[in-house]
């Protein structure tokens, strides 16, 4: 392998991401029935991804080029070489974009993001394969074929966003004041201004939320349109500006200004905020693997640096606070990955309905809720320790590991803050009965799950919390409704994890499961396992060394 110095900087440069995560493999094939061969993709995850992203955030984050040398307007974002040849393969030579629109499973593409890790890359995959979504269900005429760019499928390649907030709003739809002005058959001119704009500068085809004259001023009353880049050979709107951020810096974000600018409709007042947040589902769910990738990369950082760092006369992970540490982490991640998956799986289930929508549809929703919430905490928390575990070095930029818990802490506040998410799953619970789907999947997966007994402690705290979400009232539900989505996510996860671990004849996932119902679950702290059971799960079934 040649020198390149990143190896230096992160043990994770030159492995295989895909090949040493024995449990994200083990949970794909359960749900998938079969285990797809990412091996490329996971060496190019160790390699040119590292590199690209490491490049990017430190030294080449993406500027607008504001004016041509021809003196008009060119409001592209340029980006780094390296970056955008690493889009070009994700989309192109590894067809991450494609599975849904070819016959695959979104568990495919989700499975892309997750290798990725780095959340400013996925970001623009995410709000590109959003795009083809929206066009692919809900397009019509000759400009349907876009899908096609867009999911990779055919050149030119295309790139999509979706421009929805505000700075008025935020998390507010409804307090969206864009105004989409009737141009022709279908046609509408939008006239706004969107302030969190990711891909500004780079997407050719825009999704954007806008409301016709006279429309509600509620969430109700808004409409999805598809913007393009140029009409008739002219810029069809305006970037004023990227933005600084902490993380996420491969994807370009800036503010949008509309004036007039040509767009299609997807769907208008009383049907267009359905199919915005179908599109929403879309990123929550990438949010959740994304979420999940970026956790395991820290994880890997800190187990790999802990088997080869010695301190007070032995390895850091032959320290029992420090094995515990890391056995905490991999059991949030192992339980958090069965439940993100269970609700990809949810989603490919549901995903062509169109409004008004199933009982199957509202399980997917209610799932992603709670996965999008529950592993975006995860991730907060796995990085940080992975931060500590380096000691002071792991505070320095000039090293890898610090980069993952600035890049986790957006995963609670993109596609809707946890508070929304929390909001949301109570309001799927009350109003869709979404609750109950869930109790009934839950029955149907502890028929099959390795430990009766523990999946029936499980089931009885999601039961409890989906009770509280239909009797408690007013402020207090509001008070307790992120407790409900975490009990409903942990014990949730529980029973995933056993119903696979009996599938896959798994017992370190069967006692992982154990082990995280008596310490997320039901609060009575990790128990300490054998030293073989630490060191098997610890390791990834010793796929990394003891």
């Amino acid at each position: 392998m040649p020198l390149t110095g990143l190896e230096d900087i992160t043990p994770l440069y030159g492995l295989n991401h895909y090949r040493v995560d024995e449990p994200y493999r083990l949970l794909l094939r359960w749900l998938l029935g079969r285990e797809p061969d990412f091996s490329d993709l996971g060496s190019y995850a160790g390699r040119e991804i590292l590199e690209a992203a490491y490049r990017v955030d430190l030294y080449s984050p993406p500027h607008l080029v504001q004016w041509s040398y021809r003196g008009e307007p060119s409001e592209k974002a340029w980006l780094d070489p390296m970056e955008r040849k690493v889009l070009e393969d994700l989309v192109w030579r590894f067809g991450v974009n494609r599975p849904p629109f070819q016959g695959g499973s979104w568990l495919e593409h989700y499975t892309g993001v997750y290798l990725v890790g780095d959340p400013g890359i996925s970001c623009i995959l995410t709000i590109t394969v959003q795009t083809a979504y929206a066009v692919f269900k809900y397009g019509w005429g000759e400009w349907r074929r876009i899908y096609r760019g867009l999911a990779g499928i055919e050149r030119p390649l295309l790139w999509g966003a979706t421009w929805f907030t505000e700075i008025q709003g935020g998390s507010d739809l409804g307090a969206n004041e864009t105004v989409a002005e009737p141009a022709g058959e279908r046609i509408y001119r939008l006239t706004g201004y969107k302030y969190f704009a990711s891909g500004a500068g780079l997407a050719d085809y825009a999704l954007v939320s806008a409301r016709p004259p006279g429309a509600p001023r509620r969430v109700k009353g808004l409409g999805l349109y598809l913007a393009p880049r140029l009409w008739d050979g002219k810029l069809n709107f305006r970037v004023r500006r990227l933005k600084w951020k902490s993380g996420t810096v491969a994807v370009p974000t800036g503010e949008v200004e509309l004036l007039g600018s040509y767009a299609w409709e997807l769907g208008g007042p009383g049907r267009g905020i359905y199919l915005l947040l179908e599109d929403l589902m879309v990123s929550r769910l990438a949010n959740s693997v994304g979420a999940l990738g970026i956790a395991r990369k820290a994880y890997l950082e800190a187990l790999l640096y802990a088997l080869e760092r010695r301190a007070f006369g032995r390895r850091v992970a032959e320290h029992p606070l420090a094995a515990r540490d890391l056995l905490e982490m991999e059991l949030e991640l192992e339980a958090m990955t069965a439940l993100a998956l269970r609700a990809v799986k949810a989603f490919d289930e549901a995903w062509r309905e169109e409004p008004p929508y199933t009982e199957r549809y509202h399980l997917a929703r209610l799932l992603t809720h709670a996965a999008k919430n529950a592993t975006a905490e995860a991730s907060a928390w796995i990085t940080a320790t992975a931060m500590e575990l380096w000691g002071g070095i792991g505070f320095l930029r000039e090293f890898h590991v610090e980069r993952w818990h600035r890049e986790a802490m957006i995963t609670p506040i993109w596609e809707g803050t946890s508070n929304i998410q929390a909001l949301d799953l109570v309001e799927a619970i009350v109003r869709k009965r979404a609750g109950e789907s869930l109790l009934e999947d839950l029955k149907r997966s502890m028929k099959s799950a390795a430990d009766g007994e523990a999946a029936e402690k499980a089931y009885r705290i999601v039961e409890s919390a989906v009770k509280d979400a239909v009797t408690l009232q007013g402020a207090r539900l509001e008070w307790e409704a992120k407790e409900i989505l975490r009990r409903i996510a942990r014990g949730s996860a529980v029973i995933y994890m056993l119903e696979a671990a009996e599938a896959l004849g798994d017992e370190l996932l069967a006692e992982a499961a154990r082990l995280y119902l008596g310490w997320r679950v039901l609060g009575r702290g990790l128990e300490m396992p054998g030293e073989d059971t630490i060191r098997g799960i610890v390791t990834l079934r010793g796929s990394l060394g003891s």
